[in-house]
């Protein structure tokens, strides 16, 4: 199955990131914890340029810590500030604000010395559907300002929010990009949710969560489906999940579109527990058989 997915309005909020551009100091580029590489829209390197850059690494909660760590230390090792946050907990606003301050440092140093009056820090906040833009935000402002929700794009417009006294922040509509090169982006990215449920294949999907949790988190997935052990053909083992979950029909069969989405369900829901979808390492050594979303 190859997964697209580029509505006519992220062209417009494309177009209107590059023209907003000039009037922000930095960019707070959100990325899922869970996907760290795969939630980061490439095409920002061109569009951002040298604009300072704070990447901040959301839902955190939901994301394997171990792996997570290991996120933040490679984007150190490659010189990206980056902080990981847990946007349901009111202590967003800080750390954002801390590394802000940090990032801009050059421009506002350079501002002092030409005698401009200090001022608050103009920030645009930028990132895919579905990424938690609008809590961050909320946790930023202090409020609900902005729309949330588990569906992906839900902001459609450009806002301006006062961030206390420290910062004003451009909010932006989520953006993906017209094509993935990898499809096993696509695929992560629609397990997590970014992509709309509507325009998916439900059991593809399931499948290759299936895969990967049955290679990475077997003792979840065994728990979580009390099951016993695996069989070696994951379509097996995704009946086998079927029929535990009482999801036999009229001659045997499997209910497999009710069994995809109780699996993806759980999975969104933390039913397994942190789940992280990919490592630095995937990455390293990126390989297209290896890493084929569904066998």
């Amino acid at each position: 199955m190859s997964i697209q997915w580029y509505p006519g309005h992220m062209e417009k909020a494309r177009r209107q990131v590059t023209e907003e551009l000039k009037r922000v100091d930095m960019v707070i580029e959100l990325a899922d914890a869970r996907v760290p590489l795969s939630s980061r829209n490439p095409m920002l390197d061109s569009l951002l340029q040298n604009k300072p850059r704070l990447l901040v690494l959301t839902k955190s909660d939901m994301a394997d810590q171990h792996v997570t760590d290991q996120w933040l230390q490679y984007f150190k090792e490659e010189g990206t500030e980056a902080i990981a946050l847990n946007a349901l907990q009111n202590k967003g606003a800080k750390p954002i604000i801390e590394k802000s301050k940090k990032v801009t440092a050059p421009i506002f140093e350079k501002m002092k010395r030409k005698g401009i009056r200090p001022r608050a820090i103009r920030a645009m906040i930028i990132g895919i559907p579905n990424v938690g833009k609008s809590t961050v935000i909320n946790r930023l402002v202090g409020k609900n300002t902005a729309k949330t929700g588990d569906k992906p794009g839900i902001t459609k417009s450009q806002q301006w929010l006062k961030v206390g006294r420290d910062m004003e922040l451009l909010d932006t509509p989520g953006i993906l990009w017209p094509k993935f090169e990898n499809q096993l982006v696509g695929y992560r990215l629609a397990a997590t949710g970014a992509i709309k449920d509507d325009l998916l294949d439900f059991e593809d999907i399931a499948m290759f969560t299936v895969r990967l949790l049955k290679s990475r988190y077997p003792l979840a997935l065994k728990e979580r489906y009390n099951l016993e052990q695996f069989p070696e053909e994951n379509r097996e083992l995704f009946e086998q999940i079927g029929q535990k979950r009482g999801l036999l029909q009229a001659g045997g069969n499997i209910d497999e579109e009710k069994c995809a989405e109780i699996i993806l369900r759980d999975v969104r829901g933390q039913k397994l527990g942190r789940i992280s979808f990919e490592t630095p390492e995937d990455w390293y050594n990126l390989d297209e058989d290896e890493n084929t979303p569904v066998k």
